[in-house]
């Protein structure tokens, strides 16, 4: 057995929390100034926590080892199984042409680079991780934009950076849901409070992205369209999130603002279209030999469906994967009296796998002496990249390509992602160590001594942290969720407050979590790139936790009437 000690070294939780702190650190240098690799960055950094876990954490070697195991394997499937089919399916789109006509259908709304971010990456991008979450969003919609022409570094980063608005609510809500338990505050609450921080960034979100792709005074030229996206979004966000619960945001409000936003440019455009600076001198001479309103015209309605169609099918597979009781019967644990669910049950269940961690399971005991399970997750028919390969598979037969080279496609995709999931599998094995080992938890226990005055600010810093550990908000939430309760409670501070800011800013620690960095690259083709987009994001995952932390601080002692 291995008890969980905080104060491992020299009994002291700061000097603990510098040693913790050292993987992190070593992660930040490896990218953003050693510029590795990102396979060797994480295989070095799981070096480093493991190092430390078993020298400074007292953690048995065995155990390490074995956690570092169950990490990988989820970072395998399902997050690396995400990527693989999201990539393959885009790539049937481009082998058979029908991408082409995707280009041209967003062409035929508008040209302008900035107003195709918007519908992309910010409004697409929020309803893929409403629906699926776990890498699908940043990896579907960063491919679309690299089609569209975007420079795949600038379109991996706009996506990430997009992607902060919809986080909190991602997977129909699951981040909230799950909170719920360690800490026993109703979801519903937490949705509301959440609900009441996060529209402030999907407002700013779409002003911000643009003037990040183009400046600040081409951010005021299409500053009608950006208020369109990011209002649309907010007030739906805020309605939904306080009124419906914490299952819808993401999927609602992104729709609303898409079509919001596709409606109004249908009645008003940029007076100057903007381009990036490499496309300046092309322009003139594509629009000489064919004007983009003759490309328009070659495309009738049928094929821009018949092209789109993939992507519905997706959308439609993924839509019906996150419903609560499908969800439950593709992993084997539907108990209803629906025929059908009761098939895919048995079939679920059969496809769901859940063998105990070797040295691991139940040998780790956490604060309060509780042993913790320690399991492999192996939910393949309920995987979300199970969904994608579903619409793959009916998408062949849309696209109308043969057999062969469909699954050519796939061994190409295969190849093209090894080292990227090998990236994947060794940070996902870095945050299971740090999670098993304490160092986590340390490191979240030295922030929440910063005091009454100071805690309110920096309560979304844990989540940023966890998010960042973790890759995932969810992970974060439940990590650190019943922490900030505590907390809070001590200090005076509402613990629903301090739950929903460690939600929410969870959501600005996305942008350079290790496997969010390997999920982005991969599906622009980026391999071997993480440093650079790593430096990219870094400057802004700041700045918005930063925001989000002044956001909590007035709400606690200024904006209180805001609480629920």
């Amino acid at each position: 057995m291995f008890t969980q000690n905080f104060t491992a070294v020299g009994d002291n939780l700061a000097l603990s929390a510098i040693v913790a702190l050292i993987p992190i650190l070593y992660f930040f240098w490896a990218l953003a100034i050693k510029r590795m690799k990102g396979h060797l960055a994480g295989l070095s950094t799981l070096a480093v926590a493991l190092l430390i876990a078993v020298i400074a954490f007292k953690m048995p070697a065995g155990m390490a080892v074995m956690s570092t195991t169950q990490g990988a394997v989820y970072g395998i499937l399902p997050i690396g199984w995400i990527i693989i089919s999201s990539v393959f399916l885009y790539k049937l789109t481009v082998k058979t042409g029908q991408f082409d006509i995707i280009r041209n259908s967003v062409l035929s709304i508008t040209e302008d680079r900035r107003l195709q971010a918007l519908l992309v990456a910010f409004s697409f991008g929020a309803f893929l991780e409403g629906a699926a979450g776990f890498g699908a969003p940043v990896a579907i919609s960063a491919a679309l934009l690299v089609g569209l022409g975007f420079n795949p570094l600038y379109a991996a980063g706009l996506c990430l950076i997009a992607n902060t608005a919809p986080v909190a609510f991602g997977a129909i809500g699951i981040p909230i849901i799950a909170v719920e338990g360690p800490t026993g505050v109703p979801a519903m609450e937490i949705s509301k409070m959440v609900g009441r921080q996060l529209p402030f960034l999907s407002v700013f979100i779409p002003f911000y992205l643009v003037v990040i792709m183009a400046g600040f005074k081409r951010a005021m030229e299409i500053m009608p369209a950006i208020l369109v996206s990011g209002i649309s979004f907010a007030l739906t966000q805020y309605i939904t999130s306080n009124f419906m619960g914490p299952e819808l945001p993401d999927i609602l409000s992104s729709l609303v603002s898409l079509f919001a936003l596709a409606i109004f440019l249908k009645f008003w455009k940029p007076k100057t279209v903007f381009r990036f600076a490499a496309e300046q001198e092309l322009a003139a001479t594509a629009a000489a030999k064919t004007p983009v309103g003759n490309i328009q015209k070659t495309n009738t309605g049928g094929q821009i469906f018949k092209a789109w169609s993939p992507f519905l099918v997706l959308t439609a597979i993924i839509s019906v994967w996150g419903i609560p009781t499908v969800k439950l019967a593709l992993t084997g644990h539907y108990e209803g009296a629906n025929a059908i669910l009761k098939i895919v049950n048995s079939i679920g269940h059969n496809l769901t796998f859940m063998p105990e961690v070797p040295l691991l399971n139940n040998k780790v005991l956490n604060a309060a002496g509780d042993p913790v399970a320690a399991v492999y997750k192996l939910e393949i028919l309920g995987a979300a990249g199970t969904a994608i390969l579903i619409a793959a598979i009916i998408s062949k037969f849309i696209v109308g390509i043969s057999w062969k080279n469909w699954i050519l496609t796939f061994g190409e995709t295969l190849n093209e992602l090894k080292f990227p999931i090998l990236t994947i599998a060794s940070v996902v094995g870095f945050a299971y160590i740090t999670n098993a080992s304490g160092m986590s938890t340390t490191l979240g226990m030295t922030l929440a001594k910063t005091g009454s005055v100071l805690f309110p600010f920096f309560s979304p810093f844990l989540g940023w942290l966890g998010v960042f550990i973790t890759g995932s908000d969810t992970s974060a939430n439940l990590l650190f969720g019943n922490l900030q309760k505590i907390t809070a409670t001590s200090i005076g501070m509402d613990p629903v407050l301090a739950i929903a800011a460690n939600s929410s800013g969870g959501v600005t620690g996305k942008m350079i979590s290790p496997q969010s960095i390997a999920v982005a690259c991969a599906a622009v083709g980026l391999a071997g790139k993480e440093s650079d987009l790593f430096r990219f994001t870094i400057k802004h995952s700041l700045f918005l936790v930063i925001l989000v932390g002044i956001i909590t601080f007035l709400q606690n002692n200024v904006l209180s009437w805001m609480i629920p």
